[in-house]
């Protein structure tokens, strides 16, 4: 039986996955962190890592980026793995991620869904291709408005797996408003759409001379990035240091 720490119980995901632990007989939360809500759980909750006292086998994050690095510090300092879903991290905040890899187990993952890490899959294989035949690649991505990001996590793991494949002699671009030029053939146009409840769309498009392809992803429940995410913990439990993704639970 895994062990789990909800870090970030009484955020919409954490609410999400602690419903679906209750379901799996192989993984428990045995206790809960979150500064705000309600504490109306069969396990403890804290109000920060600080204050946790709770052993556990595996820390499943879904906070924000304001409280990874403390996350980082305890987990180091404690050797308990983390699956880290926290986005928006800034540039030193994912140098931390490296450093705390070294010492105890991350999981790191933009998105958490299977379908999500097949289409990552995928863009790797046949961006080349289109590339090749020069084609022109843009990214539109669409989330809920409350979401605070921008772009989202998973747009950027998208053109990241696009780049990688060619070389990473691509440019990100997130705004053309500002100048009136052609569009150079060396770019990742990434777009973000904010409004009422969308859970998450992600469409990756190929536009060539005469035809169009686009590969797309729609999220209709948060409940498949929950299932991910226990699947994630499951694995991570007891793993050595370093830095791993959902590719490597669903290898």
């Amino acid at each position: 039986m895994t062990k789990m720490i909800m870090h970030g119980c009484n955020g919409r995901m954490g609410k999400v996955i602690i419903d679906l632990v209750k379901e799996d007989n192989d993984i428990e939360v045995v206790a809960g962190v979150d500064a705000y809500g309600d504490n109306n759980y069969d396990f403890p909750v804290y109000r920060s890592l600080n204050e946790c006292s709770t052993e556990a086998d595996v820390i499943v994050d879904f906070s924000n980026a304001s409280a990874v690095d403390g996350l980082l510090d305890y987990c180091t300092a404690k050797n308990v793995p983390v699956v880290l879903c926290s986005t928006g991290l800034s540039e030193e905040q994912l140098k931390k991620v490296k450093e705390a890899s070294t010492k105890v187990a991350v999981l790191k993952s933009a998105n958490m869904s299977v379908g999500v890490n097949a289409l990552i899959k995928v863009l790797k294989e046949v961006s080349p291709m289109f590339a090749a035949a020069g084609f022109d690649i843009e990214i539109v991505e669409k989330h809920h408005n409350q979401k605070l990001d921008s772009p989202s996590g998973t747009a950027i793991a998208l053109a990241d797996s696009i780049n990688e494949s060619l070389n990473n002699e691509m440019d990100y671009v997130y705004d053309r408003s500002t100048r009136r030029e052609k569009r150079p053939q060396k770019e990742i146009g990434i777009s973000a759409v904010r409004g009422g409840t969308i859970v998450g769309d992600h469409d990756v498009i190929f536009a060539g001379h005469d035809e169009v392809v686009t590969l797309s992803h729609r999220a209709y429940s948060r409940a498949i990035f929950g299932k991910g995410a226990i699947q994630a913990a499951k694995f991570l439990s007891g793993k050595q240091a370093g830095l791993y993704d959902m590719s490597d639970v669903l290898a």
